[in-house]
Parts: structure tokens; C-alpha cells; sequence
């Protein structure tokens, strides 16, 4: 995994993290939110950079309990973890939003 020197992060997508100081961006103390930005908006090579960095276990933890996921991340995630949907956080909000559109 490549590093950036400055913060001992790993060099993500430019625009996976574009409206945050990425220099106050700690890969242990911000998992939560770097894996949910990465499963949501992140490339392949993001992907298995935090693949190698966390492992697949803590990742389908953490996703376990984010409250958001769009829906083809959380397919990707259940998946890849052989974890059914309806065992996230995620799943369950989504399934008692109001839809705003009937067809």
C-alpha cells in the first residue's frame, strides 16, 4: 500500500475526500467515515487499499453499523462479506424510508 509521507495516509482517489483536510485524516480514528466514503464514492483501487489496510472482517463490521449506504454499495459489501443485507444498520433505515415517487 502506498503511503503519503506527510500523514501516513494512504494515497486515495483526489476526489474521494475532497471537502476535508485530508492532513487531519487518521486511518484508525476515522475508519467509520473512510470506509463508508469508500464503499460509497471510492475506485477499485481504493477499495483494496483499505482491503489490505483493515481486512475484510473489520470492514463488513464497520459496514454492519453505518447508517447510510447506497444501495449498490451495500450489495457490493454483502457480497463480498457473505453477510445478507438485512443484517446492516443501513438495510433497515432504508427499508423505512417514504419513497417519494410511486410507480
Amino acid at each position: 500500500m502506498e503511503k503519503n509521507n506527510k500523514n501516513n495516509i494512504p494515497l486515495f482517489s483526489p476526489a474521494l475526500f475532497w471537502d476535508i483536510n485530508t492532513g487531519e485524516l487518521d486511518m484508525e480514528q476515522h475508519k467509520d467515515f473512510i470506509v463508508n466514503r469508500v464503499l460509497d464514492y471510492g475506485q477499485w483501487d481504493d477499495w483494496k487499499m483499505i482491503l489490505d489496510y483493515y481486512g475484510l472482517e473489520q470492514i463488513a463490521s464497520i459496514a454492519q453499523n453505518l447508517r447510510s449506504l447506497f444501495p449498490k454499495s451495500l450489495a457490493f459489501i454483502s457480497t463480498v462479506s457473505r453477510i445478507p443485507e438485512n443484517q446492516f444498520r443501513c438495510y433497515e433505515l432504508l427499508q423505512s424510508k417514504d419513497k417519494l415517487w410511486y410507480f
